[in-house]
């Protein structure tokens, strides 16, 4: 049984997962994914222990489970409620209200980890608020005043966090591969890759220094942008565990009171909020992820002011000419095109019923027919698409998901700054200069240059596969699987495409000839002109049938 000496090493930790998701109703989650049988323990253990939670659905009774299973499970949440393609619709919603707000911990012990990082407290700093000013599951948040004047932030890891994560994410693991084996979820979801995901994205959280650089290539990536603000990091007192930030101050992005009171044009911060995002995403591949109103300021002249990098997406060059894809066939209203694309970048398996999603995605096309964009919400069009995407279990990318909660918030942020706000006006600038670059004879050049050495690759190692191949073929170590029905329609498709080239073939030269006969024949004479007539009129019927042909294959 997989995972099962760890499982006993850790069996006060499983007791209390079991506990927890008992006491909010969720007794049938443990049977079903058998955890009393795999701890064995008493199947009492997975009944519900308060009655009064029967009132409530099931999608509350496992956020309020998450929020007191702690900070591994909040944040494991809170990414899944990024995967539509993982989660429910009904459960999504209730994710997305998980809070990640805990008390704060000792001062005594957040005070020995910053001096355990950087050394006594008074000789680093001038002056050092024991209050944070927010505290979450797993750091806290405090202001102080460097030796050398400077105004600072320092966000400092939980202390004792490690363990706490590191018991849960092997208790995760271990999880996944008991239900990828005993469950039918394992027939959709690779589960333990999942969790590896989720993991890689947490431990990166955690890493201050990682935050620290992310800050770092934001500013590098807006130093000619006058309309965004990344706080300076201060290296020589940020380590793994520490950052140590430059203090900034303005009105909290959504605070509407209070910017109208300070006269300062709502509709600007917007367009500067939602111009940031758009060209980190589309021109730079590098996009802050948790846009939310907390992260971000308003300073003076409109200039916004950004704070916690621990959660960026990137997009590769390959996702952003695949996202324009999508988003052109959506704007022609091409669901055929659309399903092409998804199966392309693997989202969809090539055996997918087409006829279906086909059908779905021509329905969620119609219903915006006629509509110019700026009547388009993007946010109401990701949660129309995450119903098909979990029917249809299309495994977009996760930066794909994540692209598409982060405009949801930049949109909604933007509505309420400005009641007129339209985020396709503002990409608009950003997708034709990606449209640009793709059909760009330099973007062709190069892609032509790497063909052309993949050829030559080709060409220099065929001798030596063509040998291996054919020595494979003589001991019977390779085999073909076709079925002769098959075969026999492969055969045929190929002798048909086949008789179109020979008839292309023969009508050219046939036309050719003609005028050469033509330029050839002395003016007047009779022959030539009948002969030509003749000609003319078989190369026209032969044109016909070739046409007639292909369009009968294609209906096909």
């Amino acid at each position: 049984m997989y995972g099962i000496g760890r499982a006993r090493r850790h069996l006060r930790r499983y007791r209390d997962i079991v506990a927890i998701l008992a006491k909010h109703g969720l007794g049938a989650l443990v049977d079903q994914l058998s955890l009393a049988a795999y701890l064995r323990l008493p199947k009492r253990a997975s009944q519900p222990e308060v009655a009064e939670q029967e009132r409530l659905t099931i999608p509350q009774r496992l956020r309020m489970a998450v929020e007191e299973l702690g900070p591994t499970f909040i944040k494991f949440a809170q990414i899944l409620s990024t995967r539509p393609d993982l989660i429910p619709p009904a459960y999504l919603t209730e994710l997305i209200r998980l809070q990640d707000t805990v008390p704060p911990a000792p001062w005594e012990l957040v005070k020995a980890r910053i001096e355990d990082e950087l050394g006594p407290l008074d000789q680093v700093f001038a002056s050092f608020e024991t209050q944070p000013v927010a505290a979450a599951s797993l750091g806290q948040v405090y202001s102080a005043r460097l030796q050398s004047g400077e105004e600072v932030v320092v966000k400092v890891r939980r202390p004792g966090i490690e363990e706490v994560v590191d018991v849960d994410l092997e208790i995760l693991r271990d999880l996944a591969q008991w239900a990828a084996k005993h469950t039918p979820l394992s027939e959709f979801y690779e589960l333990p890759e999942i969790i590896e995901d989720f993991a890689h994205t947490l431990r990166n959280e955690m890493d201050y220094l990682s935050e620290g650089q992310n800050a770092d290539r934001f500013r590098r990536n807006f130093v000619n942008e006058t309309a965004l603000y990344v706080p300076r990091v201060y290296w020589d007192h940020t380590t793994e565990k520490v950052l140590t930030l430059e203090r900034i101050s303005g009105i909290k992005i959504n605070d509407i009171v209070a910017l109208d009171a300070a006269r300062i044009d709502r509709h600007q911060v917007a367009l500067n909020s939602a111009r940031i995002i758009i060209k980190s995403m589309l021109e730079d591949g590098f996009f802050h992820a948790d846009p939310h109103p907390g992260n971000f300021f308003v300073m003076d002249n409109a200039v916004i002011g950004a704070m916690d990098f621990g959660m960026v997406g990137s997009l590769s060059p390959w996702d952003r000419e695949h996202l324009i894809r999508l988003y052109l066939a959506a704007v022609q209203l091409d669901a055929r095109e659309i399903v092409d694309e998804l199966i392309y970048v693997g989202a969809a398996p090539p055996h997918i019923g087409r006829a279906g999603i086909e059908r779905e995605m021509q329905r969620l096309l119609v219903k915006y027919y006629g509509r110019s964009l700026k009547e388009i919400q993007a946010r109401q069009l990701v949660h129309e698409v995450t119903p098909i995407a979990f029917q249809y279990h299309l495994h977009l990318p996760s930066q794909w998901w994540l692209l598409g909660k982060t405009l949801g918030m930049m949109e909604g942020l933007g509505l309420q700054l400005d009641p007129d706000f339209d985020i396709f006006e503002v990409s608009q600038p950003y997708v034709r200069k990606l449209l640009w670059q793709m059909v760009s004879p330099r973007k062709w050049a190069g892609k032509m240059a790497r063909g052309m050495l993949d050829w030559s690759d080709l060409w220099a190692d065929l001798p030596q596969r063509g040998s291996r191949l054919l020595d494979q073929v003589e001991k019977g170590e390779l085999q073909f699987m076709l079925n002769p029905r098959e075969l026999d329609k492969i055969l045929n498709h190929l002798d048909r495409r086949s008789n179109r080239v020979t008839v292309s073939v023969l009508v050219a030269a046939l036309i050719i000839s003609l005028g050469l006969l033509i330029a050839a024949s002395a003016p007047g004479e009779a022959w030539g002109s009948r002969l030509s007539v003749v000609g003319l009129a078989v190369a026209a019927a032969l044109c016909l049938w070739l046409l007639l042909s292909i369009l009968r294959s294609n209906g096909h």
